[in-house]
């Protein structure tokens, strides 16, 4: 790269401008001599005093460098993260040191929030991953990239660094478009859908009316949402030789081209297709549960909440590259209302 970088126990690490990045502002040239440290977290250094510029302090991360210039950098400690760790069991399915991959359990709230100030996976990773977590914008924090509604099951990837919370967001950003992110949830639907394949493209917003909830708005308004479903079982199961009627229920694949919040729950609803066990956007569905058999009706019951399970996660290491794979099973509350959904 050309930075020459020369690395003092006092001082950090002394980097040299070279006619490449000569003429680039001081905080772009810093984004590129450094290598694993994001921009905005190198903009947050500069203000706070960490970057000499030809031993000066640059408090300004717009000014140009040119040629010859000498950069010391030195980055202050990392804060301890802000939530207390809490001892809570993690169902780890992959971890190394730039990363970690959950499976979720619902009731789990992913990041704390009014109501929930503690008990949430942030606490959980901040005392499971200890040290090894390095400062994510000068925090020691665990990285969110992604996030799985409270009551939604399975796979969830965080950031341990601030180089992979960087690689991760930069992937979810694009919405796996360009690379090989991947994510796909199982979910238990009332009805089902004509075809076996289809797309909801459907932007979204917050709604007017409950700011509880996401709502489908017209072309040019929210944000771009679009879902990609696939059906894969319809409950009961078609006979041969009878007339076909319409399903009570059905199993559907929900593929992410984007990630928005409560999408697949939005988007399901506004096809006419809403989650069973959904209280926020299928509530006028509720009065089919009845015409469930006993099995299934007691089964929907102790699910208590939407019928959705993250089942599959792939993405790009944001370190190393290799292409990463993970599927999840349904937990036990989500595959008992699928068996007697399909009369097992």
């Amino acid at each position: 790269m050309n930075s020459n970088p020369t690395a003092s126990a006092a001082d950090g690490v002394t980097l040299l401008v070279t006619a490449e990045h000569a003429g680039t502002r001081l905080d772009k040239a810093l984004t590129l001599l450094a290598g694993e440290i994001s921009r905005a977290r190198l903009q947050q250094v500069i203000r706070e005093g960490g970057v000499r510029l030809n031993g000066v302090v640059a408090t300004d991360h717009s000014r140009k460098v040119v040629e010859g210039d000498e950069l010391a950098l030195v980055m202050p400690e990392a804060k301890p993260a802000a939530p207390i760790g809490q001892d809570i069991p993690l169902d780890v399915v992959y971890e190394d040191e730039y990363l970690i991959v959950i499976d979720k359990p619902a009731g789990l709230v992913v990041h704390p929030a009014g109501g929930h100030e503690d008990g949430t996976l942030v606490n959980a990773l901040i005392a499971h991953c200890g040290e090894s977590l390095s400062g994510i914008g000068g925090v020691k924090r665990p990285g969110i990239v992604h996030r799985l509604d409270k009551d939604t099951s399975g796979l969830l990837v965080v950031a341990k660094t601030d180089k992979a919370h960087q690689g991760l967001a930069k992937q979810f950003a694009d919405h796996g478009r360009t690379g090989p992110l991947e994510r796909a949830y199982l979910a238990l639907v009332w009805g089902a859908p004509r075809r076996p394949h289809g797309t909801i493209d459907a932007p979204l917003e917050r709604s007017n009316r409950n700011r509880e909830k996401m709502a489908v708005v017209g072309e040019g308004r929210g944000r771009e949402a679009i879902t990609h479903i696939s059906l894969l079982e319809r409950y009961p199961a078609l006979l041969k030789g009878h007339e076909e009627q319409e399903p009570l229920a059905s199993l559907i694949q929900c593929q992410l081209e984007t990630g928005r919040t409560h999408q697949i729950r939005v988007h399901m609803s506004h096809i006419g297709h809403p989650l069973l066990g959904d209280q926020l956007y299928g509530s006028g569905f509720a009065t089919k549960a009845s015409r469930l058999p006993d099995g299934a009706r007691e089964a929907l019951t102790a699910l208590g909440r939407q019928a959705l399970h993250a089942a599959m996660l792939g993405f790009a290491h944001p370190v190393t590259g290799e292409e990463l794979h993970f599927e999840s099973e349904p937990p036990a509350d989500f595959a008992n209302l699928q068996a007697e959904l399909a009369g097992l």
